[in-house]
């Protein structure tokens, strides 16, 4: 189980570097609206740049720390479930602008193994 863990841990980790850093100003058919990138998917939730720096800031800190938690176990469950809890807040942004479920499928999918993570 500990092997798993690990895996969805890193699985988690890199989704995030992915998301935040590779494709933060690419478009994806999970952005949220019309949006063609990471600033404009925050603007059509209506949050503001500053808020949305801070995100993807906890998020990436999150991410790290997850990574270094392989060696730390404390910090594996506060980060996983401060993860969960910014899911949970992203898939919500997707239903408050009414997109199509399919959209907060990554969100969902990261929502569930931060979830294992945080339990197992």
């Amino acid at each position: 189980m500990e092997i798993l863990r690990t895996t969805i841990q890193l699985l988690i980790a890199l989704g995030i570097f992915n998301v935040w850093l590779v494709r933060y100003d690419k478009s994806t058919s999970y952005r949220g609206g019309h949006a063609i990138n990471m600033k404009e998917e925050f603007e059509v939730y209506g949050i503001p740049y500053w808020f949305m720096l801070l995100v993807g800031g906890l998020k990436l800190i999150l991410a790290i720390l997850l990574i270094i938690g392989i060696w730390y176990k404390a910090l594996i469950q506060p980060s996983a479930i401060t993860m969960a809890i910014l899911m949970i807040a992203a898939i919500a942004m997707h239903f408050k602008v009414k997109d199509p479920i399919s959209k907060a499928i990554p969100a969902s999918t990261m929502l569930l193994l931060s979830l294992f993570v945080t339990f197992v």
